[in-house]
């Protein structure tokens, strides 16, 4: 078993990572669950590949099943309110430790419920996705959509423990499977290019379902996003800001399809990576070769790089209630090359408006 600690003190909390580790659930999570109960929230397609195996190990520990929708549409006010009242109904109490079992949704959506209701109860992520495995099960981000805009409304509660196992993405659609994937590569892009490398090399195994491909780029993401929540969790020294390297494009993406099945988050990061350095190379901060082997990697795995959505006035749009806007400017995630991802403040939204119209008309003459 690979254990990853995520230091913040008192509230510092364990990522265990191993194969076949959802077998024995019960044994992992027993100490958590009071008098031998646990309530569990999952989702109907989570539930339907891997609901059995779950109650399986729990060996004995007694479960509330909650099951929701699936899709980024359940982020939203109308499903917390579902959640919550059902959590209330089931008798949750503050000391309680409520599992999250399921893709980043699932895990959003319960960690912000948790984060809420009695003024904070404790949880658990169980990250059935490559995507929430990699990365949102990890720091502690919760929220909720709105039309306004992605995870406008949430909280920074960090859960008490994570399981991952990787022999969960064996039922994953190999759709979604990309999508994750694209977060393993952000992890090379920001600060690591020998881990980008390693990317053009082996991510074409890991999507095969190549175990130890999986558990490698696992491991190394959640010991890169530990690392930075440990010296960063509240995204207030810029540290952590770099994991969202991508997102501002991506965030806008999501937003202009309706945050709907069209485009799922994983593919707007894929995307939103590729406009991030192409805009950077635009500027002259980074290489046109750079930028080009980000995007050739992308597109070589079956992830989106062309630009074929929205206008940049309606894109841009989005991004201007961006979470993350001071003093009406937003601050985009830009770079001098791979690896080398900084925080630019300095970026005016008629400059990206224009630079995604170029995009998109480039991208229609290639179509």
């Amino acid at each position: 078993m690979t254990r990853i600690e995520v230091g913040l003190g008192d509230r510092s909390y364990d990522v265990l990572i191993e194969h076949g580790l959802l077998d024995r659930t019960g044994e992992l999570l027993a100490p958590l669950a009071r008098e031998h109960r646990l309530i569990v929230v999952s989702e109907e397609n989570v539930w339907a590949a891997l609901g059995p195996r779950f109650l399986d190990g729990l060996a004995g520990i007694e479960a509330e099943i909650i099951i929701l929708p699936p899709g980024e549409s359940t982020k939203s006010w109308a499903q917390l309110a579902v959640l919550a009242e059902r959590l209330l109904e089931a008798g949750v109490e503050r000391s309680d430790h409520i599992v999250a079992f399921g893709g980043g949704v699932i895990g959003d959506l319960t960690g912000f419920a948790a984060a809420i209701l009695k003024r904070g109860c404790n949880f658990v992520q169980i990250p059935t996705s490559l995507l929430a495995q990699v990365d949102s099960a990890v720091g502690g981000k919760t929220g909720i959509n709105t039309e306004a805009g992605k995870n406008l409304v949430g909280a920074f509660h960090q859960p008490s423990l994570v399981l991952i196992d990787p022999s969960c993405l064996d039922t994953l659609p190999a759709r979604e499977l990309r999508a994750g994937y694209a977060e393993i590569v952000k992890n090379g892009l920001i600060d690591d290019p020998n881990f980008f490398a390693w990317c053009e090399a082996h991510g074409a195994a890991l999507l095969a379902g190549d175990p130890e491909a999986r558990r490698y780029a696992i491991a190394m993401s959640v010991a890169f996003k530990a690392a930075i929540v440990s010296e960063d969790e509240r995204e207030t020294s810029g540290r952590r800001a770099l994991l969202n390297l991508g997102h501002t494009f991506a965030h806008a993406l999501e937003a202009e399809t309706g945050f709907s099945d069209a485009l799922l988050h994983g593919e707007a990061v894929a995307l939103g990576m590729t406009l991030a350095f192409r805009f950077s190379a635009e500027r002259g901060l980074c290489s046109a070769e750079d930028a080009g082997r980000v995007a050739a990697h992308l597109a070589a795995v079956g992830l989106p790089t062309r630009l074929d959505i929205g206008t940049g006035a309606a894109l841009t749009a989005h991004m201007s209630h961006d979470k993350k806007a001071s003093g009406g400017r937003v601050p985009f995630i830009l770079a001098r090359g791979i690896g080398q991802a900084f925080v630019a403040s300095d970026v005016a939204l008629d400059d990206v408006a224009d630079f995604l119209d170029r995009q998109r008309l480039a991208a229609g003459a290639e179509a």
